[in-house]
């Protein structure tokens, strides 16, 4: 009989031969953890479409991210949720010194200095009362640079609290250019932007708006991207690039690998991809149901993200993925 001359499965004998041969790594050190900080409370509140995700207080907050640097992951990126009688039409309290968000940026400063990359979601619509990403005209329509006015604020305020990377992810046209050079005049020029590049207008962010309080009604169609133009995504992170940016992102992640791959194989930059909230929320659920072994799909999914060409992965599992990596 005639033998194969080609098998692959000698690759694949033991753990340590497909280690060696493995031509895709995850590590600690790519993943981001988002974390939301609440006004307000006392202890922290489950987020319940999240599970084992919580809106933090600002000591639970200081306790949780010195575990993630522990466990080695990468960096936090940092969500500040005020209390209901904060919100306004501007989001000033995004602004102001003493917002939630800028008040936990400086004790995460304080408490961890250089030993992570502390990032600031740089965007309005956790302080509006409308719930949209920007300042809204009277037709009800979002003022595209009315707003990019408020986010040079925005980012000024986290860099001055001690954001080492802010990150605009409204979709604005030109965000990236006004925010960078408005922290350049306020002599942050060592502050990082990470833009959300290719960001649409998915249904998978459902359970974010839990955990961020959203007051939004209607839809961010006209600033999100549809979910069918692959092209268009690529035309934006172009511009992002051409416009500053330090980092460029593709939101969400599992279900726009095709962006991924075609954003990695243009883009000179690094690369970061979100696993947002409904995709987390898929999996633990089916977890919760016994359908699926969550420490192997959750590994599964995240390999997914980094073999289709990101070099950074936005995660709520990075600190379990962290801990089963070590």
């Amino acid at each position: 009989m005639g033998f194969p001359r080609h098998r692959p499965r000698r690759l694949r004998t033991t753990p340590a031969m497909r280690r060696l041969v493995s031509e895709t790594s995850l590590e600690p050190r790519h993943l981001v953890l988002p974390m939301f900080v609440a006004d307000g409370l006392d202890e922290p509140r489950d987020i319940a479409s999240m599970p084992g995700v919580v809106q933090h207080t600002r000591e639970s907050l200081r306790r949780a991210a010195a575990e993630a640097v522990e466990a080695g992951v990468g960096g936090l990126m940092l969500f500040g949720v005020p209390r209901d009688e904060d919100k306004d039409a501007t989001g000033s309290i995004g602004v102001d010194p003493d917002g939630i968000l800028n008040r936990a940026l400086r004790d995460l400063t304080r408490d961890l200095g250089d030993d992570t990359v502390l990032m600031a979601d740089t965007c309005l619509d956790e302080f509006t009362d409308h719930g949209h990403c920007g300042v809204v005209d009277p037709t009800g329509r979002v003022d595209n640079d009315l707003t990019n006015r408020r986010y040079v604020e925005l980012a000024v305020a986290q860099a001055n609290s001690g954001a080492q990377v802010v990150s605009p992810s409204g979709m604005m046209d030109g965000q990236v250019a006004a925010i960078r050079d408005g922290l350049d005049v306020a002599g942050y020029t060592h502050t990082a932007i990470l833009a959300y590049s290719a960001k649409f207008a998915s249904g998978f962010y459902g359970p974010f708006r839990e955990a961020v309080g959203s007051s939004l009604e209607g839809d961010r169609r006209t600033y999100q991207q549809d979910p069918g133009n692959g092209r268009e995504a690529l035309h934006e992170v172009r511009l992002d690039i051409e416009e500053g940016a330090d980092i460029v992102m593709v939101k969400p992640a599992m279900s726009y690998l095709d962006v991924v791959r075609a954003t990695a194989e243009i883009c000179p930059l690094p690369l970061a991809a979100y696993q947002v909230s409904g995709e987390y929320s898929m999996i633990a659920a089916a977890a919760e149901k016994g359908w699926i072994d969550l420490p192997t799909v959750v590994l599964e999914s995240l390999v997914g993200i980094r073999r289709a060409g990101a070099d950074i992965v936005l995660s709520y599992w990075a600190v379990d993925v962290a801990r089963w990596l070590t």
